[in-house]
């Protein structure tokens, strides 16, 4: 895994993340850990913005998140670049619409607002620019939430911080501690 991931940060690094689904969850999404932020994400969610109709999922993986969204929302759609990880979500989540790409290839139309949701958790330190993702997000998306883990934030934080109305938080489990962000594209 290690070698794997030897210059993903910041770098849209596309072929070393495909590297890491040559094993199966290769991030230990079914750990008690990231079970609780996907819990408390969507307690975030449904707090905000109540049950959405559709949600985008950037960086979905092999979907594990994406399962947690299905249970606020009518629609989900998610994008990550590893083929290998979109063809695990789709066994794991039939009922979901998934792309290997990123959100500026997502296949599912370009009309501001299109969807109710963009979300991108535990996606944005992997780019080479948060802000060109954020501002897609924000025109794809009604509204947007991202999560990130606090050793990012010197990176991510800026660009996050420039988005209008933006609502910040924490979430924790054991000590792992992840910002929260989201808001409203009115």
């Amino acid at each position: 895994m290690k070698y794997a991931l030897r210059g993903v940060g910041g770098s849209d690094n596309h072929a070393r993340l495909d590297l890491a689904y040559a094993v199966e969850d290769p991030w230990n999404m079914e750990s008690t850990l990231e079970r609780a932020r996907f819990e408390q994400t969507n307690a975030v969610i449904e707090r905000a913005f109540g049950r959405v109709g559709s949600v985008l999922e950037l960086g979905c993986g092999e979907g594990h998140q994406t399962e947690w969204l299905a249970r606020i929302s009518e629609r989900q759609y998610g994008v990550d670049v590893s083929p290998q990880a979109i063809a695990r979500a789709k066994l794991r989540v039939p009922g979901a619409e998934f792309a290997a790409t990123d959100v500026f290839g997502q296949p599912w139309g370009d009309e501001p607002g299109r969807f109710d949701l963009v979300t991108a958790c535990e996606v944005l330190y992997y780019l080479s620019d948060p802000a060109a993702t954020l501002a897609r997000m924000r025109a794809l998306g009604r509204n947007g939430l991202v999560t990130f883990f606090a050793p990012a934030c010197g990176r991510v934080g800026p660009h996050l911080d420039a988005i209008p109305g933006l609502h910040k938080d924490w979430i924790y489990q054991g000590g792992t501690a992840w910002l929260i962000g989201w808001w409203r594209n009115d």
